[in-house]
């Protein structure tokens, strides 16, 4: 039988490796690694006098570009977009991490851009509007406007897609026009 034991405190040297381990494996903003430490020094405990140099190592990692919040932005805009979430979405996403709107200036542009894209992605993913089977019913309507607003769609680009006929989104011609 395995017996859990209290693990040892942190210190310095372990709380870099914690951080260089958390980079390695994962694509992560400034915001969330802090988070992450101040996280494994809660359940572990710290064992120097100094207060653990959270922030600092945190800054040393972004200044050795191991950590970049406007790469992390763009990558996330990018993955959300192209899951059909839209621009409203992107954003909450984005400060959730803790990016500062400098970093996220070009991501939160860039989703904005692809909106009608992303919007399309959504309702053929979620088959909703044009794609859906049930395009004529009107609680249908009404339930596929609320979750196109709740995947951060304007109400007017919902609304827009939703209209479409599903004739016009068999034609992929028709849709590039979009």
């Amino acid at each position: 039988m395995k017996r859990f034991t209290a693990s040892k405190p942190l210190n310095s040297a372990d709380l870099r490796q914690f951080a260089l381990t958390y980079v390695s494996r994962y694509a992560t903003s400034r915001h969330k690694l802090a988070e992450y430490l101040r996280r494994k020094i809660r359940e572990r405990g710290w064992e120097e006098e100094e207060a653990p140099p959270v922030e600092a190592l945190v800054e040393e990692l972004a200044g050795n570009r191991f950590v970049d919040d406007r790469a992390y932005a763009e990558m996330k805009a990018g993955g959300l977009s192209r899951r059909g979430y839209g621009p409203r979405r992107v954003r909450q996403a984005l400060d959730a991490a803790g990016i500062a709107e400098g970093d996220a200036a070009d991501a939160l542009r860039g989703a904005e851009a692809d909106s009608t894209v992303a919007a399309l992605t959504y309702a053929k993913r979620r088959r909703l509007g044009p794609f859906s089977a049930h395009f004529d019913d009107p609680d249908h309507r009404r339930k596929a406007l609320a979750a196109m607003l709740r995947a951060g769609h304007a109400y007017l680009t919902a609304r827009r897609i939703l209209d479409l006929s599903p004739e016009l989104v068999q034609d992929d011609q028709a849709l590039s026009e979009l």
